[in-house]
């Protein structure tokens, strides 16, 4: 393949692909019925505040 038939291929096909990519990707995070505040709120699950003064 030359550089040229490479360039028309991802000028063309190459920017048709990522958008399918981009817009499986969003589908993905807002997808009806699935909510992410749980996972979300997984680093804070076992953030205790405790009292630290006495040390």
């Amino acid at each position: 393949m030359s550089y040229e038939a490479m360039r028309h291929f991802a000028d063309s096909w190459g920017l048709v692909f990522l958008f399918l990519v981009f817009l499986a990707a969003a589908g993905w995070a807002f997808r009806p019925g699935k909510s992410f505040r749980e996972q979300a709120e997984i680093p804070f699950k076992h953030d205790h505040h405790e009292d630290r003064s006495n040390d």
